[in-house]
């Protein structure tokens, strides 16, 4: 139902910033819970930041204090600012959304985006 395209990820040295953006499709997007997921080859994909059609937002204890996830209605976009990246925080990064929150939390997704590579550099 909703379409999502990622883009913003890079090379960058430890330390440094990058701010991920998620571009969505659909009429009822503001009533969509959003997230950002990331994955590593050989390790499942793990949640690390969501924000609910309110603006609740909670985050993985990995970025907190690191990262933000915001959302622009009126654009019909989603941010994530990532700020003091460390090599672990290296991962492919998606985009999801789905109606409620609990399908973020439990992975169960609706829809997701195609992925954006960070890479962080030590």
């Amino acid at each position: 139902q909703v379409q999502l395209v990622e883009s913003g990820g890079g090379l960058v040295q430890a330390g440094a910033s990058l701010r991920l953006s998620c571009a969505a499709s659909g009429r009822t997007f503001s009533r969509y819970a959003m997230g950002w997921f990331r994955q590593v080859p050989g390790k499942q994909r793990e949640l690390v930041a969501a924000i609910t059609s309110g603006g609740s937002t909670n985050y993985a204890d990995s970025v907190k204090g690191r990262f933000t996830i915001s959302r622009d209605n009126a654009k019909n976009t989603v941010y994530l600012q990532m700020n003091s990246l460390k090599p672990e925080d290296t991962a492919v990064y998606y985009c999801a959304a789905d109606p409620d929150l609990n399908g973020l939390v439990t992975g169960h997704v609706g829809s997701w985006g195609q992925g954006t590579q960070v890479t962080v550099s030590s």
